[in-house]
């Protein structure tokens, strides 16, 4: 297991835990800091075994990854993750959150309803907070069906500085406020 540490974003340090499978580098779990909680500590606390290294694929990534949080448009690939270990249910869930646009937002319900499980929103929900790949599947575009922000790994402010970063307006109670969602 390798671990590479992208820096500086306006969101503080976020770590990219990679490995080979078949033979190619692929991000295992990204890692965003939150108070308290330096993505660079998250890696060392989860993963033990990790030490700091990097290759081409990866640069680019982390490259990407810089980019995206300062405000660039940018359209990760699946091929960078090693989506296929994820059980099948969060792999059809973060596909149609990846599949979300940029300055658009969907609901949990929303999207378990585009999955053929319209009583799944909470599963969707947890398959979302336990996404390994935030930014590369941006979960961030998955918001309460109230327009509540609802969990996001790198905390609300976060969360709602991504969304804002991408257009989305918030009323006076902080939901967000938009025309459509995404799936309605």
């Amino acid at each position: 297991m390798n671990s590479k540490i992208v820096e500086p974003t306006p969101f503080g340090p976020v770590a990219l835990v990679w490995d080979l499978v078949d033979g190619d580098p692929k991000i295992v779990r990204v890692l965003l800091s939150k108070p308290g909680s330096p993505a660079a500590s998250q890696v060392r606390a989860n993963f033990r075994d990790a030490r700091p290294a990097s290759c081409r694929e990866i640069d680019g990534v982390a490259a990407a990854i810089r980019r995206s949080l300062a405000g660039e448009d940018i359209v990760f690939s699946f091929d960078v993750s090693a989506l296929a270990t994820r059980p099948a249910f969060q792999q059809a869930v973060l596909r149609a959150e990846h599949a979300i646009p940029r300055g658009r937002v969907s609901t949990y319900g929303l999207i378990a309803r585009h999955l053929g499980k319209p009583g799944a929103s909470r599963a969707v929900g947890n398959a979302l907070a336990t996404n390994p790949f935030p930014l590369i599947v941006p979960c961030h575009r998955a918001v309460r069906s109230d327009g509540a922000l609802g969990g996001y790994q790198g905390g609300p402010a976060m969360k709602r500085a991504l969304l804002e970063r991408e257009g989305i307006a918030f009323d006076r109670s902080g939901r967000v406020a938009v025309p459509r969602f995404h799936y309605s």
